[in-house]
């Protein structure tokens, strides 16, 4: 947990630092689609192309294929519920990295 307005770079640098397979990230504010390429593109600058990127928070249906295309996993639109995203996160994350 990098904490609230945590910036792309700090994502990065912790999920490097963490050695992370999953990195999830909260939007709340609409700027999803800046940040969370931002983000993507960190990782893969880091080697770390593997690591299964989601998204959550208040995201438009519209948006989600745009988000896809950027390389981001899965988003949980709002009122998913946690044991839904716990579950896909366990049936998605490769044992063997």
């Amino acid at each position: 947990f990098t904490g609230l307005r945590a910036t792309p770079e700090q994502v990065v640098d912790a999920a490097c630092a963490e050695d992370v397979d999953v990195v999830g990230m909260s939007f709340l504010a609409g700027d999803h689609l800046v940040l969370a390429p931002k983000v993507i593109d960190g990782l893969k600058r880091k080697g770390l192309d593997e690591v299964m990127v989601l998204l959550g928070g208040v995201i438009l249906k519209r948006d989600v294929p745009a988000l896809a295309q950027m390389g981001v996993t899965r988003v949980f639109l709002p009122g998913t519920p946690p044991a839904e995203i716990a579950r896909f996160i366990e049936s998605n994350v490769s044992q063997t990295r």
